[in-house]
């Protein structure tokens, strides 16, 4: 267990897929494309363009290969160039919505929201309510790293109001705590999570009831709600040994650990601290090492 993949993401390459299919030559680049092969799907996407510079859908492919080589300016051409050749709504819902999801990766949040904005407009006329959430999220997720919380919270709101299932709905309702968390609001945070993890529980992936499950963990900890925060991370630790999911094994650990400081078990907290950092090294994941550090520094 530990997949993070986007919904915007899953619908652009099932899009994307259904298109190519229609096109052996593009779907050759695509599926080099999902191999990781970016060199050849490179050269395969050049090979059409060579044939028809307006090649939609290579420039498509050129695109996402070039976003997946760190040249995300070269990607921003190609990107605009098929959104140029979109000629129908739903078409110009992907492009402004891999347009914007590149502004984003340089950092130009203006021009990316004001890309996500064309994506919901052209989601809107295409009656793509599953892209139109998209892009509200995407908008969240910028104002969110800026800061700026009220503005994340009324899109994050709106794309919730567009949620087709549950497991959509338990993505948004995490998002939503998760923006009253860092308002301070914790109380808010809570009953969100709550929501989300009881979505996740009946209808989400392995990851997603994971997640939720150490998300509300720590929210129970930090309203002091001590009981419920242990019986709640207890149990996804159980759960990820049996269903081998050491990554979630490692995060519910260290935050049973602060659980565990809290009602003045030192000596447990340590334990659990210790299992958290020899899985992160078990598996070589620098990240969780990181991670662990970073959030237990000082704890004892």
């Amino acid at each position: 267990m530990k997949l993070y993949i986007t919904l915007g993401l899953i619908l652009i390459s099932m899009f994307l897929n259904n298109v190519y299919a229609d096109n052996s030559e593009n779907s050759s680049c695509n599926k080099l494309l999902e191999k990781g092969d970016i060199a050849s799907a490179l050269m395969q996407a050049k090979k059409v363009l060579n044939n028809n510079k307006n090649d939609r859908d290579a420039l498509m492919c050129q695109g996402r290969a070039l976003t997946a080589q760190d040249d995300f300016n070269g990607a921003l051409t190609a990107f605009k160039l098929a959104d140029l050749q979109s000629k129908e709504a739903f078409d110009k819902t992907i492009t402004t919505l891999l347009i914007g999801h590149t502004y984003k990766l340089l950092k130009q949040s203006e021009l990316a929201i004001s890309s996500y904005q064309k994506t919901i407009a052209n989601a809107q006329l295409a009656g793509s309510k599953a892209f139109e959430r998209v892009g509200y999220n995407a908008i969240g997720d910028i104002y969110s790293n800026e800061k700026l919380l009220a503005q994340a919270l009324d899109a994050y709101q709106l794309g919730r109001k567009l949620a087709a299932n549950d497991n959509e709905r338990g993505e948004s309702y995490e998002k939503v705590a998760l923006t009253y968390h860092h308002m301070n609001q914790d109380d808010l945070a809570l009953e969100f999570q709550i929501k989300a993890y009881l979505l996740h529980d009946v209808s989400g992936t392995l990851d997603q009831y994971a997640h939720s499950s150490i998300e509300l963990g720590r929210y129970y900890a930090i309203v002091k709600n001590y009981a419920n925060a242990e019986k709640t991370l207890n149990k996804i630790i159980k759960f990820a040994k049996e269903q081998g999911g050491a990554y979630y094994e490692a995060q519910a650990s260290y935050v049973l650990a602060k659980v565990k400081v809290a009602t003045g078990d030192i000596p447990a907290a340590k334990l659990l601290v210790e299992n958290a950092k020899s899985i992160a090294k078990a598996t070589n994941d620098k990240a969780l090492e990181e991670e662990i550090t970073q959030e237990t520094q000082g704890l004892f």
